[in-house]
């Protein structure tokens, strides 16, 4: 991106796949979901945490343009509900990714094809730069350790009657965890819910 900074968001960003994740970890910062492709309609926990977002943050929906993009976009419109949804979408561009042997079957690229300013643009077009705060990072991986949510014995556990206290998907992992802490709550929230683990 010849040394452009990256875009700051307060709002969740759901891409299809881990290459689109990647592209887009080099234009925005922000919490990227993935639908794994179709994935998203049997995976209930996932789900549920985009629509917690939604309810909370707003989400930034961002699929392929072809069919199947257009699919896994309108499911997450009856996912999210009643919360907040930004639709941006990327032009038609054909060709082929290069990691890829041939085309798509509609021959237009995916998120990871487009190149890093097209989709910076695209973001600035859909007026969700500058709207939004940059995220505040008030918890990390060693606060989490020091909680007993990661990197112990019973982390796992702990992590989950963590996310049943606050409403969150019973399995994520401890990066998931740190990312929703981070976006969807604060310091003295999350500290009731400790408080209220140790009472159990």
């Amino acid at each position: 991106m010849s040394g452009r900074e990256r875009i700051k968001l307060d709002m969740p960003v759901i891409v299809e796949g881990r290459y689109d994740k990647i592209k887009l970890e080099s234009v925005i910062d922000a919490v990227i979901i993935t639908t794994d492709g179709f994935g998203i309609y049997r995976n209930r926990e996932k789900r549920a945490l985009i629509r917690r977002y939604a309810e909370k943050t707003g989400v930034i929906i961002l699929t392929d343009s072809d069919g199947a993009g257009f699919q896994i976009r309108s499911s997450l419109k009856g996912c999210i509900g009643s919360g907040r949804a930004v639709n941006i979408y990327i032009p038609d561009v054909f060709g082929k990714e290069r990691r890829k042997a041939k085309p798509s079957k509609e021959g237009k690229l995916g998120v990871e094809g487009i190149d890093t300013e097209t989709l910076r643009r695209a973001f600035e077009e859909a007026g969700v730069i500058g709207d939004s705060a940059p995220r505040r990072e008030w918890i990390d991986k060693q606060r989490l350790a020091e909680d007993g949510l990661s990197g112990g014995d019973n982390s796992s556990a702990r992590r989950q009657a963590l996310c049943r206290q606050l409403g969150l998907p019973e399995r994520m992992s401890a990066k998931a965890l740190l990312e929703a802490l981070n976006t969807l709550y604060g310091e003295e929230e999350y500290a009731k819910a400790l408080e209220i683990m140790q009472e159990d």
